[in-house]
């Protein structure tokens, strides 16, 4: 889990692509191009999820961590995991459009999606934490 650009307290995928810490906008680096390209392909990817799980930032979610998001969805707002695609319009404005997760970013028929948001936690064995922990 990454954030898109915002400053937060996870690590940004932004300066990952510049290959340094960012001072100001990420625009006005001199890989604000690439940058910009990165997070259009990172944010278009089925791999991705792309939500305000983070502080309300637009933030990356690998698609390995969706089955334990998907165990903790009750301890968040929907809003913030809806699943976020932008659009750039032809006037040069930015629309958001959210999709709930799990449904809006999940395969279709997931059975074993389905599955994990209905499974209750594991509990510690007497032997130690569950491989779960």
């Amino acid at each position: 889990m990454v954030l898109a650009s915002a400053k937060g307290s996870v690590p940004r995928m932004s300066e990952v692509f510049a290959g340094e810490p960012i001072r100001g906008s990420w625009w006005g680096h001199n890989k604000g191009h690439e940058i910009n390209a990165a997070l259009g392909f990172v944010s278009d990817s089925p791999y991705a999820l792309v939500c305000r799980l983070k502080e309300g930032k637009n933030t990356f979610v690998h698609r390995r961590l969706w089955p334990a998001l998907i165990r903790v969805a009750h301890h968040f707002a929907p809003e913030r995991l809806a699943n976020v695609e932008q659009e750039h319009t032809k006037s040069g404005h930015h629309v958001n459009h959210e999709t709930p997760f799990p449904s809006g970013r999940t395969p279709t028929g997931s059975g074993r999606l389905r599955s994990l948001r209905n499974r209750k936690p594991s509990t510690p064995s007497a032997g130690g934490p569950s491989r779960d922990e």
